[in-house]
């Protein structure tokens, strides 16, 4: 295709999606009238079908519908059938309207959702369009609870609906490869355009089977002894520390008052926050954040059925209506806070309501109602306030840093350093509530509304908006991060899944998370659980109602994966139970030997500390034995490159271990200056999606990771497919030649013989 007319391809499908439409059909009509352009052709005809729809010339759009049906490739045809289909439909509606004199604008296939959401104050002034009335005709439910509900009935074949995506995920010369699978797949993304199987609710269904509570009610109260243990060791630490100081310094004293146990104390303090953390709160995100108060009103312009449930399951339980509150965030987040349901709040993002349909904004309401109901959202409010105060320290302390040039700079980074690692600590202590309640709340919505299938669909959706906001921002804001913990989908794994669908279907993508035996083994240290178990256990509730699942997620299918190869990817941890077991083999050997009289080494065994040493040799070894599976050397001839990234990530049966050598050439985005220090937000901006980058400083290079954000790159290094799916960096090469080093297993070397020599030493020591 000419150079120029790829421009204009571009520049058209880059117009449709900005809204401008008559631009957009200036620009694409040439490029579809030529048929010598090929697949080109065809991306422009699709787009103009859209623009004539959205500017109301719905007889264009249908007349280039029927020349699309004729087409030779099967899934232009399925696509131009079901957009006529609803074009017809649309066009009825518009004459009957007319002839009953009422006016009815929209079209249902498409979404007008844009990440680049206006800010709230904008929003809540100007009231929005109600929805279209086909799309409100599919979202009624029935005005009977769920538990006064018999027998379920069986819905119509859904309908397939199309919304838009960001312009950057339209590439001008994608083949029509795009349109991935066969015909009657659920879902698949060309030229920028996801098709939404519609999947649809239950008119009525029978209630789910009762779950015990008490795990979840357990790991609740073992998350607030875990953050008051965490916090008080730290403040021993802190307090231990300053009166060794103050010792050691001339003319100074310790201070008494540091020796006290602050156990006593520091309990008093966490119950009085759980009293007073909803207004606390409240005072936070609104001075910070710019929360401000969402009125039914509103809410109900955006999905008068989410104030149904809202209403309905409040009134159920005697509950007084939570208060709503709202973000101006165009990443789409919710978020639930208060320490009783009376004084509950669900805070939303402009950019959820904005982004999500009628149904998918009640069905994320009916989760928060879940963390109402289960009593998980009192300890997690608690886990909020003290985090959020200490993020906000570190966001003080990375801004002031950045001010200040010179030697002082390297003090004020490290202490942005520590404090980060401290908000790391203490939001560690809540990552498996965090889990868990997810699960909880996302069955309870289902049960609530009887949709499951919109509950997938605003999962997704939540994910792509996510990934969305930090491309348009190039960096992951701060917001986003310090609030992440309580959001229904985290920031670090909607990365890849909110941008691969050009590339990859979603059942694809999902498949690791769904079938993967080990993949749980490597959430341990995310804030939330694998989106596609969560909508595997979705679709199971949709089935169990006889609905069509709005994705096609293989369930009952098991996967095989080498085992050898998973006890070689947690090697170094499994040194720990080894460890335990080397120790106890030698204090036997010790007690044979010294009553045998052939050996005295009491003066050893009776000092336990031994045991640290044989646990920190056997993680050494450990950690040796993984060295060269995990960081093999990188030949040119197997390197893979961004077209097989798709490929990479759709394997189910990959493990971090498998090592994948890339290069890969995007764009380098992450948070500038000391907040990004310890190169925590690294992510490549791809052809084919968003990934996350894991880097390592190494001391004495010229050049920093920061100096290469937002320029064009060169990432080679090993791909790994995990929860999140990331690169270790080898390297990091701008256009112009430079080039930075990440030594990942020179430190893993460094840190197995600093291991060995200090387990050494403890075990010949004690």
């Amino acid at each position: 295709m000419p150079s120029h007319a790829e421009s204009s391809l571009e520049a058209g499908l880059v117009a449709l999606k900005q809204g401008n439409y008559q631009t957009a059909i200036t620009q694409l009509e040439p490029i579809a009238s030529n048929q010598e352009n090929g697949t080109a052709s065809l991306q422009a005809q699709v787009g103009l079908v859209m623009a004539y729809a959205r500017s109301g010339e719905v007889p264009k759009a249908i007349a280039l519908c029927q020349n699309l049906t004729g087409s030779n490739h099967p899934q232009v045809q399925e696509w131009a059938t079901r957009a006529l289909e609803h074009l017809t439909k649309r066009k009825q509606r518009s004459k009957e309207s007319k002839e009953s004199k009422n006016s009815e604008t929209g079209f249902i296939a498409f979404d007008n959702s844009r990440p680049d959401s206006p800010p709230a104050s904008a929003a809540l002034k100007e009231k929005p369009k109600d929805p279209p009335a086909e799309e409100t005709q599919s979202h009624k439910i029935s005005p009977l609870p769920p538990s006064s509900l018999k027998a379920p009935v069986v819905p119509e074949k859904p309908k397939e609906t199309i919304i838009e995506t960001k312009s950057h995920d339209i590439s001008p010369t994608a083949s029509l490869n795009g349109f991935m699978g066969s015909v009657g797949r659920t879902q698949a993304k060309l030229f920028g355009v996801i098709y939404w199987r519609q999947a649809k609710r239950a008119k009525a269904w029978q209630p789910l089977r009762k779950l015990n509570l008490m795990p979840l009610r357990l790991l609740a109260a073992g998350t607030f002894i875990a953050l008051f243990w965490v916090i008080r060791e730290m403040l021993k630490l802190v307090m231990g520390l300053t009166n060794q100081i103050l010792v050691k310094l001339p003319f100074l004293e310790p201070l008494q008052l540091l020796y006290r146990d602050p156990t006593p104390l520091l309990l008093l303090i966490l119950v009085i926050l759980v009293g007073v953390s909803p207004w606390l709160l409240d005072w936070l995100l609104a001075n910070f954040y710019g929360q401000r108060q969402l009125s039914k009103d509103v809410l109900n312009n955006y999905s008068r059925e989410a104030v149904r449930v809202l209403q309905r399951s409040c009134q159920q339980r005697g509950w007084q209506l939570p208060k709503l509150r709202i973000l101006p965030m165009a990443a789409p987040i919710i978020l639930t806070y208060g320490n009783l349901p009376h004084n509950a709040r669900i805070v939303v993002s402009q950019g959820l309501l904005e982004q999500l349909a009628d149904d998918e904004i009640a069905t994320i309401y009916a989760t928060q109602l879940g963390h109402i109901a289960h009593w998980d959202f009192v300890v997690m409010s608690v886990v909020l306030l003290v985090t959020l105060m200490i993020y906000g320290l570190y966001q003080q302390v990375s801004e002031w840093g950045n001010n200040i040039s010179g030697i002082w700079r390297w003090p004020v980074t490290i202490l942005a350093s520590l404090v980060y690692g401290v908000w790391c600590l203490l939001t560690g202590t809540a990552l498996w509530l965090s889990r868990l309640r997810l699960y909880y709340s996302d069955r309870l919505a289902a049960e609530i509304t009887g949709n499951p299938n919109a509950l997938i669909r605003a999962l997704i959706k939540i994910a792509i908006g996510i990934a969305a906001d930090i491309e348009k921002q190039e960096h992951t804001s701060w917001q986003l991060e310090s609030l992440n913990l309580l959001t229904p989908v985290g920031q670090q794994q909607s990365l890849s899944l909110g941008t691969i669908a050009s590339h990859l279907s979603f059942e694809s993508f999902l498949m690791w998370d769904a079938l993967n035996p080990y993949r749980r083994w490597f959430t341990i240290n995310n804030s939330h659980p694998l989106i596609g178990d969560r909508i595997k256990r979705l679709c199971q509730i949709a089935r169990h109602w006889h609905l069509e699942t709005e994705l096609n997620l293989i369930s009952e299918q098991s996967l095989k994966v080498k085992r050898q190869s998973f006890l070689l990817q947690i090697a170094p941890w499994l040194g720990i139970p080894l460890g335990f077991l080397f120790a106890g083999v030698i204090w036997l050997t010790w007690q044979i030997a010294f009553a045998l009289k052939f050996l005295n080494l009491k003066w050893i065994y009776e000092d336990w500390s031994f045991i640290t040493g044989c646990l920190l040799i056997s993680f050494s070894i450990g950690t040796v034995m993984r060295m060269n599976s995990f960081f093999p050397d990188i030949k040119p001839a197997t390197v893979q490159t961004d077209d097989c990234l798709p490929s990479l990530l759709a394997d189910p049966s990959a493990l971090p271990i498998d090592s994948i050598s890339v290069c890969l050439v995007g764009k380098l985005i992450g948070r500038q200056g000391i907040s990004n220090c310890l190169a925590q937000d690294l992510i490549l901006q791809s052809s084919t999606g968003l990934v996350k980058l894991h880097h390592i400083s190494w001391l004495g290079q010229s050049v920093n990771h920061q100096d290469l954000i937002g320029r064009q790159i060169t990432v080679t290094g090993w791909f790994r497919r995990g929860a999140t799916p990331w690169i270790d960096i080898q390297t990091l090469q701008t256009q112009s030649g430079k080039t930075i080093n990440s030594p990942h297993p020179i430190w893993s070397t460094v840190l197995a013989v600093a291991a060995q020599a200090w387990g050494a030493y403890i075990f010949l020591t004690g």
